[in-house]
């Protein structure tokens, strides 16, 4: 096995989601897998720097009846939020830019998984209602993602990047 520990039968497969700097998609997947998949997978986020978690992304979760404001933006040496035996079966990178630069190199060796999910960098709105539709869209593709990939772990498993 690699030097890895089997996981014991009764332990759920834990999945962990960074961005750049877990304050978006990152958050996003992580409150959708435990939401609708919580009794399956362990899931938490975290980025090689660490923010708030991006207010505007808030607020429209707020306005979308998903409540994410206990949320917390983590870095990978995060000891609060994070296992402390830092065991991840599945690293999903929602950031292309994060996948290339620490995929393989981060202190979880579990599956390595790419699903680039864009940035607020990418939005392009010019106004608030613009800006409003584009975190909309974001909150609708990680959910598709999330509820399509995670619902059953063979799934997830056919994804693995590296």
């Amino acid at each position: 096995m690699g030097g890895r520990m089997p996981r014991k039968k009764t332990e759920k497969p834990r999945v962990l989601f960074v961005d750049d700097k877990n304050d978006l998609a990152s958050q996003i997947a992580e409150h959708f897998a435990g939401k609708l998949f919580g009794d399956s997978y362990d899931a938490y986020s975290a980025g090689p720097a660490k923010d708030i978690v991006d207010c505007d992304l808030i607020a429209e979760m707020y306005a979308m009846g998903e409540d994410i404001r206990r949320q917390a933006s983590k870095d990978f040496r995060d000891t609060d939020y994070l296992p402390a035996d830092a065991r991840f079966d599945y690293v999903v990178y929602l950031s292309a830019k994060a996948f290339e630069e620490w995929s393989g190199k981060t202190p979880w060796k579990g599956r390595q998984i790419l699903c680039d999910m864009g940035s607020r960098e990418s939005f392009g709105a010019t106004d608030d209602l613009e800006l409003s539709q584009c975190y909309a869209a974001l909150v609708a593709r990680v959910r598709s993602w999330v509820e399509e990939n995670m619902r059953d772990e063979e799934r997830l498993r056919s994804l693995i990047s590296a």
